[in-house]
């Protein structure tokens, strides 16, 4: 608590005066904590409180560090200015409002002013202790209390309070922090923020108030945030984050205009602290509205040699059709990119929704109008502290000049979003004014995460058996975006080593170049009765021709040998035994129309590979394979985006070139990941003495795959999947034992499973574990129901 200290006057004759003085002078009490000041003086009879006779001197004492100048600045009062009460509370209040000073009093002693000073300490280091959900790095950036500072116990208490908010926003609630100083020589201190992370803040409870259409289960299942429950541990939907509750509030939007509530708005929404501040309840108070139905759909072109009729096609919305705010966004996007393909490069689509409150109806109009003729003056970028502006512009499909395309800049903003160098939902690509009123400036803004990604796990695999796995990569190297990554794979049945790195821009051109160094050893095990390794390197080149159209070339050497061969085993492999030498040039060409590169919903891919051996080396083949995908998203009937529908195909052929006939380190195998319910190279040609599985040169499969929302998956990683596959895998070139052919089997019938799994997205990579039952399988074929897999199949 503050002194109140009177201070008493000195000057002789003044005896008279110092009995009015608690009248004439009043007491300054300075309420922030610290000690409180107040300074008398003699009556005046000016209005300014003057006491008459002049200032001879002013001095200051027990200053240290701050100038007697500095000081002398902010008072109100010079030499030879009469005594004045007013301006001695006034000097006396600026003082401490510079927070340099810790106790001040001004008194006069005969004709003089003394100023008597404490100053704060200095700020010598600042330590955080008890941490471990901030970093100490990230805590020094967000006080203002730093080495070379003025410590005040105000600044102490604002950064205690900027702390204590920092653990907020990781949803630690209960996070407890106070400050302690360190007295050192010289008036310094050390500053030491204890901290007590204290448990997650997790939301016990949500509630809808309000719904009458949708269940509370429905709607919790449509927002980010989750209750909390015994499974969490696998997932931070249950912290309660401000953000995310804002983010839940446009969800739940998005939920109701998806489903033909035009009208529906949240009246408040409110999480409130548990009585035992261990968590939160989080309530959403909601009006839905009525569900409105289309009554009319028409597309309205003012646009001169642009048919409206021509446009009429693309926009997927009937007469009779509940009210679908989704299928709104993707009617204009739609019509825009055709407009835009056409030429009209200032043309803009502007939906114009007219609802009947009397029938719960809305009429749609497409109007496609001639905009303003905007160009590009200049891209701004702002917030790369790392990356290279030139790796930020060139994901930038407009450029100072061309004319303003507001479907351009949503195309960029995805293509930086897919780099993966920034924050989600961080990039923003807005148009700002320029000097001339046809012109607008891009402004580029991202916020920088963390590229470099160090992985080291164990688990366990069916085709691999128990394995750890160790991998260093960075997807940004030196900010360049140059991909580098090294990775290492050891398990009882194989061991993997990989060296890679890419640039995606080669000299700053639209050039891929990449070089890999590539070791692998499939050990002797099940289906195979023997062991391969692979040593060699590959050089890659490919350029991206548009959007959607890409294409890569690579030369392949490597040494591949056959080895620990077991006993009693086909002569086909005995045949094998040994090294082989690969020299391969390959390209593959891709079309890609998937709406997402990492986590596809919707849409289509398309990749034709060929590979030609014989440059060199002992292996001469052609092979020639496509892969096919195509992605159907079901939210718009089951109300989640999770709901997905896949089929994918796989067909690929092996031709011998030259009177070279293929080995197995060169024929294709199915079984395991490629074809669930069969073990690896359960199925295709087959010693029918040793029943040895031999690959084959003709391969197809076929999958239907129908993706699902789990109960405990939001947020967790974890989603579901049902299956049924299909494929087969035949010819294989026969062998003569002294003149006589070998038997084989080798049957091209196809062959048919279904099952369902559970994929778990974890750091590491894709883990599947699957069950699958063979409906269709012949002779030699060897079944495995249950499988667990890293990483995608394809």
């Amino acid at each position: 608590m503050r002194r109140l200290r009177w201070v008493q006057l000195a000057s002789v004759g003044l005896a008279p005066l110092i009995a009015a003085a608690p009248a004439l002078v009043p007491a300054l009490a300075v309420a922030t904590g610290a000690t409180a000041m107040a300074a008398t003086a003699a009556p005046a009879s000016a209005s300014d409180g003057a006491i008459g006779s002049r200032i001879a001197a002013i001095r200051v004492i027990g200053n240290h560090r701050i100038t007697t100048a500095t000081i002398l600045s902010y008072i109100l009062l010079r030499p030879g200015d009469p005594f004045s009460s007013r301006r001695i509370n006034l000097s006396l209040k600026t003082l401490y409002a510079t927070g340099l000073f810790s106790d001040v009093s001004i008194n006069r002693q005969g004709n003089d002013l003394v100023i008597r000073v404490v100053e704060n300490p200095v700020v010598n280091e600042v330590f955080f202790r008890g941490n471990k959900v901030l970093k100490d790095k990230d805590l020094s950036k967000s006080v203002s209390l730093k080495p070379g500072a003025v410590f005040t116990r105000e600044a102490a208490a604002a950064d205690t309070k900027t702390i204590l908010g920092e653990y907020a926003k990781k949803g630690h609630y209960d996070a407890k922090v106070n400050v302690s100083i360190v007295k050192l020589p010289e008036n310094r201190v050390n500053v030491v923020f204890n901290c007590t992370d204290g448990p997650l803040t997790p939301i016990s409870r949500i509630n809808f108030i309000g719904n009458a259409h949708y269940s509370q289960a429905r709607l919790r299942g449509a927002i980010s945030s989750g209750q909390s429950t015994w499974y969490s541990f696998l997932s931070t939907s249950d912290h309660y984050s401000p953000e995310r509750v804002r983010y839940d509030e446009e969800l739940l939007r998005r939920f109701y205009f998806h489903h033909g509530y035009a009208d529906f708005r949240i009246k408040n929404t409110t999480a409130q602290l548990a009585p035992n501040r261990k968590s939160f309840y989080l309530t959403f108070v909601i009006d839905e509205g009525p569900r409105y139905r289309v009554s009319s759909v028409r597309v309205v072109s003012s646009v001169k040699h642009l048919s409206a009729s021509s446009l009429r096609g693309l926009v997927h919305i009937y007469k009779g059709d509940w009210f679908d705010g989704d299928a709104l966004r993707s009617a204009v996007k739609a019509i825009s990119d055709a407009v835009q393909n056409r030429g009209f490069a200032f043309a803009q689509v502007e939906p114009d929704i007219t609802e009947n409150h009397k029938n719960d109806t809305i009429a749609l109009t497409f109007r496609v109008i001639e905009g303003p003729r905007v160009y590009i003056n200049s891209v701004n970028i702002f917030g790369n502290t790392r990356t290279d502006d030139a790796v930020i512009r060139r994901q930038i499909t407009l450029a100072p000049g061309d004319p303003f395309n507001q479907n351009a800049v949503d195309q960029s903003k995805q293509n930086l979003e897919n780099l993966g160098f920034f924050k989600p939902q961080s990039v923003s690509i807005k148009p700002a004014p320029a000097s001339q009123p046809d012109e607008v400036n891009l402004d580029v803004r991202v916020a920088e995460q963390s590229t470099g990604q160090f992985s080291l796990g164990g688990g366990y695999s069916t085709g691999l058996g128990a394995l750890a796995n160790a991998g260093l990569s960075q997807n940004n190297f030196l900010g360049t975006g140059i991909n580098a990554s090294i990775s290492a794979l050891v398990a009882q049945r194989g061991t993997q080593f990989n060296f890679g790195v890419t640039n995606p821009y080669f000299y700053g051109r639209n050039l891929l170049a990449g070089v890999d160094v590539f070791r692998t050893d499939t050990y002797n095990y099940s289906s195979y009765v023997f062991s391969e390794s692979a040593i060699g390197a590959d050089i890659r080149f490919g350029w991206r021709y548009n959007r959607h159209v890409s294409q890569t070339f690579t030369y392949t050497i490597s040494s591949r040998t056959i080895y620990n061969v077991a006993n009693g085993v086909s002569f086909y492999i005995l045949n094998e035994e040994g090294k082989t030498s690969l020299s391969q040039v390959g390209q593959s060409l891709s079309f890609d129309y998937l709406n997402n590169i990492i986590n596809p919903s919707k849409g289509s891919e398309f990749i034709l590979n060929t590979d030609f051996a014989g440059l060199g080396g002992t292996a001469k083949y052609l092979r020639v394979g496509i892969h096919a995908s195509h992605y159907i998203p079901l939210k718009h009937y089951l109300g989640n985006k999770d709901w997905v529908l896949e089929f994918r195909g796989h067909v690929g052929y092996l031709f011998d070139l030259f009177g070279y006939k293929t080995t197995l380190a060169d024929r294709y195998f199915l079984g395991g990941d490629s074809l669930l319910g069969f073990q690896d190279g359960g199925v295709g040609p087959h010693d029918t003495t040793y029943g040895d599985s031999l690959g084959g040169r003709f391969i197809w499969t076929g999958d239907t795959l129908l993706h699902f929302p789990l109960p405990a998956g939001r947020g967790t990683g974890l989603s579901g999947f049902a299956f049924v596959d299909v494929g087969s895998l035949s010819l294989i070139s026969s062998q003569t034992l002294n003149g006589k052919p070998l038997p084989i089997y080798d049957n091209a019938a196809p062959r048919i499973s279904a099952g369902v799994g559970v994929a778990w997205d974890t750091p590491f990579g894709m883990i599947d574990v699957s069950f699958a039952e063979p409906i269709k399988k012949y002779k030699y074929d060897q079944v495995e129901q249950f499988r667990v897999s890293f990483g995608k199949r394809f």
